[in-house]
C-alpha cells in the first residue's frame, strides 16, 4: 500500500483547505485511514480517523467541528476538509493506513504512510 497526500499550502486564518491522500493497492475500504500532524519541535498529533468500509469518524479534541474527514471508495482516496483555520493547525500533515483498524488515535497503531503535505495558516 502506497499512500500519496496532496493540497497543502499557504493560507490565512479562518480561510479552509482540503487534503487529499491517493492510496495505490487493492482493498482500500478495508483500510482505517487516519490524518496526523507535526508541528516543529512537536510530537506526531492525531488529528482525524475513519473506519474502514466509510464507517465510523474519530477526531482530536484539538479539531473538532472544524475538520471533516471522508473517503470516496471509487477513488482511493481520503479527504482532510479542514475549515475556520487557525495558526495553530500549522503543521506537515500526513495520512496513515492501517488494515482492519478500529479508528486508533496513536502513531504507532498505522501501518502505512504517506510523505506529508505542509500546512501553513497565517494571523
Amino acid at each position: 500500500v502506497q499512500l500519496q497526500a496532496s493540497g497543502g499550502g499557504l493560507v490565512q486564518a479562518g480561510d479552509s483547505l482540503r487534503l487529499s491522500c491517493a492510496v495505490s493497492g487493492r482493498a482500500f475500504s478495508t483500510y482505517t485511514m487516519g490524518w496526523f500532524r507535526q508541528a516543529p519541535g512537536k510530537e506526531r498529533e492525531f488529528v482525524a480517523s475513519i473506519r474502514r468500509n466509510g464507517g465510523s469518524t474519530y477526531y482530536g479534541d484539538s479539531v473538532k467541528g472544524r475538520f471533516t474527514i471522508s473517503r470516496a471508495s471509487a477513488k482511493n482516496t481520503v479527504y482532510l476538509q479542514m475549515n475556520s483555520l487557525k495558526p495553530e493547525d500549522t503543521a506537515v500533515y500526513y495520512c496513515a493506513a492501517v488494515l482492519f483498524g478500529d479508528n486508533p488515535t496513536a502513531p504507532q497503531d498505522y501501518s502505512y504512510w504517506g510523505q506529508g503535505t505542509q500546512v501553513t495558516v497565517s494571523s
